[in-house]
């Protein structure tokens, strides 16, 4: 294939170069699936919400990609952003606790692992929370629950459905009980939200493991998925050791709780906006204008 003939099947929609070289992903331009193999120009799998287009893989993507994707433009409001996490146990395995939280800090922008706030999905008013796994993988410390348990109660009392996107590795083990403490806060609150008739819709992407799938991932009045999302709570080697026997090869998939009714529905991250769009109309919300929190 020439290099006229690339770019005219490019702009016909084809986005995958079927090349036999593999180009440097190092100069930011390419990125490599790795369910396919495929290797496609990153703009392009960027348009695409970081789907490959040959295959349906979903590429793990950072907490303000999500947001984009699910709220509409211009609509999110963050909320208590200024929450930062302390080292209350001065504690240390092969590195100080304080030193892994300075470099994540560093490396994604973020105080820490999850991003709260309003928005509106197709004019109508959400909660919604988006935990970000390159913050030391999405695990759940207690600035993670305390901002996730706030926006509950502040969803709660503005009358809003709530969306929390799960990524996570599970609880946090350098803030040892604080951090477990987390998940009976966070269903405290979500019982609240219950009892006051409000939607609340979990979308698990992957991973979605540990006190996070022991507490708040499991808790939704609809539970949603992503494609081929790992889901679970111990890993699949513990398991097989205590069982003693083979698990099937798509155990702790979306693809296999949803068959065994662990999951309501699997929804393509393209679609995911109309789709949230539709399940809160069907449960009775309407467009509206959303206050400055």
């Amino acid at each position: 294939m020439s290099l006229f003939d690339w770019f005219a099947d490019r702009r016909k929609g084809q986005y995958v170069a079927n090349v036999k070289q593999e180009p440097d992903e190092g100069d930011g331009l390419w990125s490599k699936c790795p369910e396919c193999a495929q290797v496609v120009y990153l703009k392009d799998l960027k348009l695409n919400a970081s789907v490959c287009a040959n295959c349906g893989y979903h590429h793990r993507i950072d907490s303000a990609e999500r947001i984009a994707l699910i709220a509409d433009p211009d609509s999110f409001q963050v909320l208590n952003a200024d929450l930062a996490p302390v080292d209350p146990l001065g504690f240390k395995d092969r590195r100080a606790y304080a030193d892994r939280l300075r470099e994540s800090q560093a490396a994604t922008g973020l105080r820490d692992g999850v991003v709260t706030g309003l928005c509106r999905v197709e004019g109508i008013p959400m909660g919604l929370a988006a935990m970000d796994f390159r913050f030391m993988g999405g695990s759940m410390g207690s600035v993670v629950g305390e901002k996730i348990t706030r926006l509950i109660e502040e969803s709660t009392a503005r009358k809003l459905p709530l969306l929390i996107v799960c990524a996570s590795g599970g609880a946090r083990m350098q803030e040892g009980m604080l951090s477990l403490m987390q998940m009976a806060k966070i269903s405290g609150a979500l019982e609240r939200h219950r009892e006051a008739e409000l939607l609340y819709m979990p979308l698990l992407t992957h991973p979605t493991t540990g006190g996070v799938t022991a507490s708040f991932a499991m808790l939704g009045d609809l539970i949603l998925a992503e494609p081929k999302a790992l889901i679970g709570f111990a890993g699949r080697r513990v398991i097989e050791q205590t069982l003693r026997e083979k698990l099937p090869d798509n155990f702790q998939t979306a693809e296999y709780l949803q068959d065994h009714g662990f999951v309501d529905t699997i929804v393509p991250r393209t679609q995911l906006r109309s789709s949230l769009a539709n399940l809160l109309r069907l449960h009775g919300c309407k467009p509206m204008e959303l206050t400055s929190a």
